[in-house]
């Protein structure tokens, strides 16, 4: 019986940090020169890989992880471009960005994703709806074609249906699958859209963002994001950075007393245009009052 020559291929294990903070209402990632995730080997020594991920990302980048919690492994035979299997398991990470160590930078992730940022007409819009289409109309049969134009529709929010901005993979994965994104090998190069990645790069952040936005809706992740005390348009703010949607202001705060997720400290700080604004600070004793599902950072539609 043949062998699968395949079983004796080389394999390596590696771990991948998508390390996520937002400054400047704009939501931010560590890169290797603006293409890569941080990336390295399970260092020997820790108890656990997300032991050896904190490990690995303070040594290389001098930052101090806060929430961490593992996305997905990637094992897809060629994803890195040659005859080494190599097997990736990913982690998004939150943190405050602080200066990157040598070779490492932040870069705002609108830029990889031009698409999925709805706080305003999102870059390209009409030429990516237009290239979409084409790629449905050049289906090979009318099905096909049917099939093409309902799942750009859905995906993409267009004909009617509303704006999911969870389907961050299924519209990256859209867009490959069309030849719209450099990465894909089918490229058509008619549109660029977004800076491309190293290897499956992209799709790796594109699993984190859309982890991030579904887990803000029912955890209170975004507090690892905000500093010691905020404001509560900062927080809305950093709310919307993430979801790449406006929210509406009273409805936000109406919720977010709801929660009773903060607390005021007594202090203020001027913000433009009107009175000095109260700053809060995240109440983590509010996670010991009550059951942990019970707590969310609600994310109301916009108006």
């Amino acid at each position: 019986m043949p062998q699968d020559d395949r079983a004796t291929e080389p394999t390596t294990t590696e771990l991948i940090a998508v390390i996520v903070a937002v400054t400047a209402r704009e939501p931010r990632i560590l890169t290797v020169d603006g293409h890569s995730l941080p990336a390295g080997a399970f260092l020997s020594g820790y108890r656990s890989l997300q032991a050896s991920l904190r490990g690995w990302v303070e040594k290389q980048t001098r930052h101090t992880l806060g929430y961490i919690e593992q996305l997905y492994t990637f094992a897809d035979h060629g994803r890195t471009g040659n005859d080494r299997r190599t097997i990736s398991i990913s982690y998004l990470g939150l943190t405050r960005e602080a200066e990157a160590a040598r070779g490492a930078s932040w870069q705002g992730w609108y830029r990889y994703f031009p698409w999925e940022d709805h706080r305003a007409e999102p870059r390209q819009a009409a030429a990516m709806e237009q290239a979409l289409r084409a790629w449905a109309d050049a289906g090979g049969s009318a099905a096909i074609r049917g099939q093409r134009r309902s799942r750009a529709a859905y995906t993409f929010g267009l004909e009617g249906h509303g704006w999911n901005e969870d389907l961050v993979l299924h519209r990256y994965e859209l867009l490959y699958e069309a030849g719209l994104v450099e990465e894909s090998p089918e490229f058509c190069g008619a549109i660029t859209l977004g800076t491309a990645m190293r290897h499956d790069h992209r799709r790796i952040l594109a699993t984190g963002i859309a982890r991030l936005r579904a887990k803000i809706k029912y955890r209170p992740v975004v507090f690892e994001l905000m500093p010691p005390e905020f404001t509560l348009l900062a927080l809305q703010q950093c709310v919307e950075a993430l979801a790449g949607r406006r929210l509406h202001k009273p409805n936000f705060r109406r919720l977010i007393a709801q929660a009773e997720l903060v607390e005021e400290t007594g202090g203020s700080e001027a913000e433009t245009g009107g009175r000095p604004a109260r700053l809060y600070r995240f109440r983590r004793d509010v996670l010991l009052e009550r059951a942990f599902g019970g707590t969310k950072l609600p994310v109301a539609r916009s108006r």
